[in-house]
Order: structure tokens, then sequence, then C-alpha cells
């Protein structure tokens, strides 16, 4: 854990706030590539994991921005309404879960509200790399959308191309732009589900191949609860076997037997959780693991996701 002091905080757009975070101690923080983020604890006891966008090799701060969400569960209303310059708060080292692939030698950026933010810090890197790339950042209205200063400002502004749906001119011709995938042309793509949703089966229908795709979601979509019912899990370690009710998790049923797993964002979001699967077939309700990755039904995240069996067998 790393403790940082807020040393400044700006409006960036309509709800969305930058908070720049420095070491209490003066030293310089961890290194950190393009896509990295932290997990942020709050005063009131919950974790939340936001991007880095800031220069990959600043190491005397990290930078993050912050959407006050209609539907916070409590993490970004927390940030907006307490935290001011001068408080104090506990992190996590970085690590990356959406990093730039080193074989690519073009890159195609899809960013949609604050989805920028992962996406601001790769073209920061793919810029001062002398990589080939493009930056197309959606956002309802140029009121909510975040860095545009930055962006406009940045040695890179030739290669941006701002859409916003306010405005029908600049509207995102998706099929254009994915028009010729090639194997040295990857696309990454971080915003909200239905945006994301739209670039990635654009992606799909122009022949796009999944391991040049690569995405990154804030929030997990909505899912339909109704019909779960409950199901076993057993621990191959000790053989003990657990009820799982419609009501519960799998992580909540084996923390109420004394085995924890780690977990973060508890949406299936952030993969913290990932859990090897040695029998049984898992409902995957994620959005970490590819379409491919779900399919070899090895591996599921228990915090969110359930089973299509009466019984999972988990590697723990």
């Amino acid at each position: 854990m790393i403790e940082v002091q807020v040393t400044a905080r700006h409006n960036e757009a309509q709800d969305i706030c930058s908070y720049e975070l420095t070491s209490v101690d003066g030293q310089p923080l961890p290194a950190f590539t393009a896509g990295a983020h932290i997990d942020v604890h709050l005063p009131n006891g919950m974790i939340r994991q936001y991007s880095l966008c800031n220069h990959p090799e600043e190491r005397h701060r990290y930078l993050i921005g912050v959407l006050k969400d209609a539907a916070s569960r409590g993490g970004s209303r927390n940030l907006h309404e307490q935290i001011l310059p001068g408080a104090r708060l506990l992190i996590s080292e970085p690590r990356n879960l959406f990093p730039l692939a080193p074989e690519a030698r073009r890159s195609l950026l899809f960013a949609g509200g604050i989805g920028i933010t992962p996406i601001l810090c790769m073209a920061e890197h793919l810029a001062q790399s002398g990589a080939a790339f493009e930056l197309h950042y959606c956002a309802r209205s140029r009121e909510r959308a975040a860095f545009i200063e930055r962006l406009r400002q940045s040695p890179y502004s030739d290669r941006v191309f701002l859409h916003f749906d306010e405005e029908p001119a600049t509207m995102l011709d998706a099929a254009r732009v994915l028009a010729a995938p090639s194997e040295d042309l990857h696309l990454y793509v971080c915003g909200p589900g239905g945006f994301m949703q739209h670039v990635l089966d654009t992606a799909k229908v122009q022949g796009w191949r999944e391991s040049c795709v690569h995405r990154e979601y804030f929030a997990a979509a909505p899912t339909d609860t109704r019909s779960d019912g409950s199901f076993s899990v057993k621990v191959a370690s000790s053989g003990q076997v657990f009820e799982v009710p419609a009501d519960r998790s799998v992580v909540q049923v084996l923390e109420s037997h004394g085995i924890e797993i780690p977990i973060s964002c508890e949406q299936g979001v952030c993969g913290t959780c990932l859990t090897r699967v040695l029998e049984g077939v898992p409902e995957h309700r994620d959005m970490f693991l590819t379409e491919a990755e779900q399919a070899c039904n090895d591996q599921f995240t228990p915090c969110c996701s359930r089973s299509k069996t009466p019984l999972l067998v988990l590697d723990i």
C-alpha cells in the first residue's frame, strides 16, 4: 500500500474531475505502463479502480480522472464530494490488465466518455515512441468530454478525432475507420458498454481477429438475476462442499466459511478474483475474459459468475 496526498483537483468536464496524487514521503512513485490502473482505498471503506492518465514516464505523480456516476454505489460520489486537495489516500501499486501490444506496428484508439483515461496514457506513450496511431474520442457533448484542451495542445493533435452526439457532422463512422484490419494493426476500446459493443461488433463484422482487439470495461452490464438458482462449489484442496444460494455470490459463500479470495471491483471487470475451475461449467457473467477464454470454461470470476452445472470444483 502507498500513502499519497491529493495535491491538485481540477474540473475536466461536466461531472468529471481529475486528481493529482503524489507520494506523502516525497519518494518517486512506482513505475507504470500505458493502460495501467490503481486501486484507490476510499475513506468509506470502498476500493475502486482508476486508470492512470498522465504520461507513463512520470514518477513524481499519478493522475486519475473520475466521473461522478449517477448510479454510483458510493465510490465516485465519495471522491467528488469529500476528497479535496490535502486529503490523504491509500492506493495500490499500478497493475496493467489493458496493455499495449508490443507487436503492433499501428494502433487505433477508441475512447467513449470517461474511457479516455487509459487511452490518453496510451496516446502519450505511442506519440513519444514515434508509433503510428489514431485516437477517436466520442462523447455526448463537448461539455462532457474530459481532457479536450490537453488533446488539442498535444504534439499528436493531428491524430485526434473528436465525435459528439450533439454534433451530427462529427459522428463516428466506425465501419470506415475499422475497414482494413491487418496483422500489425491493433484496436483498443474503452468506454460505456453500449459504445464499446458498437465498436467491437463493427470490428467483428469487418473481420478483425480477436487477438488484435483489446478492451477494458469500467462497469459490468446489468444482469437479470430473477431466474438464478442454487448450486454447489467444492474446494479441491480440502474436499469441502458449500451450497451457493440464488441471492449470494461464490465469493460471499466462501468468505462466510473463512476462505478468502482476493476481490476488488466485485463486478467481474478487473479480474482480481479469477479462479481456476477443475470440474463443472461456469455461467460467465464477467466482462474480463474474452469470448474464447470463457469458452474454455477452465476459469471464472466468483464475484459475479455462477454455474450451469450442479457442482463447480475450484482450484483453491
